[in-house]
């Protein structure tokens, strides 16, 4: 397949490293130098204009920042059978189908920087088949049934910093007491990391199970978590309050 990428940005980056190897044909677009020559240089990736990304590509991967998107997409000589892929934020279907015209097997979906290692959670609205088969053999695709379910993905996938920075703050708090950071850390992430091994998220509650194994009354864990419980409000706080900015329904 030829695949082509509009935007070299980090998350951009790391969609190319997850497909190299694979047979496909990849072009990236010019508009990062550095990171464009840095793909260029897998045994799969060209560097290419954004008219010939487009023209030469089966699969078109917007990346762009979206006041960009809103200047050069329109200039792009976009065809009625080819897929295009979305991951630019605050860019609904609505906002993105027009800029794309003839194409409409359009795709939104939210890549994290570890999609080329494998287990990426990818929403995907509306789910075409696309981004399922690009990348759905190493990765967890998860259709939602509207934008507004797509957006709240959005919203959620903002957890992930603040799982990042709570066992980065523990780490340096055992790491205070040990004199070990690297020992801290590691012992950290993978104490959380561990739960998840193994798990199917099929919707069987295996997270809730996995909570309830270590919820012993009066054991560190409940002690700490109980401890905790207004950050626990605090989070859905934070997670309603961008509710405006994506157009979600008032709670």
């Amino acid at each position: 397949m030829h695949i082509g990428f509009m935007g070299t940005g980090e998350i951009a980056a790391c969609m190319v490293r997850a497909l190299t190897g694979r047979g496909h044909m990849i072009r990236v677009s010019e508009r990062n130098t550095r990171v464009a020559a840095e793909l260029a240089r897998l045994p799969d990736v060209a560097i290419a204009s954004n008219e010939e990304v487009t023209a030469q590509s089966d699969t078109v991967v917007l990346c762009l920042m979206a006041d960009v998107a809103d200047e050069v997409l329109p200039t792009l000589p976009f065809r009625a059978d080819q897929q295009v892929i979305s991951v630019m934020a605050d860019m609904p279907l609505t906002r993105v189908a027009p800029l794309c015209a003839p194409a409409t097997n359009i795709s939104l979906t939210i890549p994290l920087p570890f999609i080329d290692q494998g287990g990426c959670p990818l929403p995907v609205y509306p789910d075409t088949g696309s981004v399922a088969a690009l990348f759905g053999g190493e990765n967890i695709i998860v259709p939602c049934s509207s934008q507004d379910g797509f957006n709240a993905h959005m919203a959620a996938c903002a957890l992930s910093s603040v799982v990042l920075a709570e066992i980065q703050h523990t780490a340096d708090w055992l790491a205070g007491l040990t004199g070990n950071a690297a020992g801290a850390e590691a012992y950290v992430a993978a104490l959380i990391a561990g739960y998840f091994q193994g798990m199917r998220f099929d919707g069987s509650g295996e997270v809730q199970s996995a909570l309830d194994s270590i919820s012993t009354e009066g054991g560190f864990n409940a002690t700490l978590r109980e401890h905790m419980a207004p950050a626990r409000t605090e989070l859905t706080r934070g997670l309603d309050a961008f509710r405006p900015r994506l157009g979600l329904p008032d709670a």
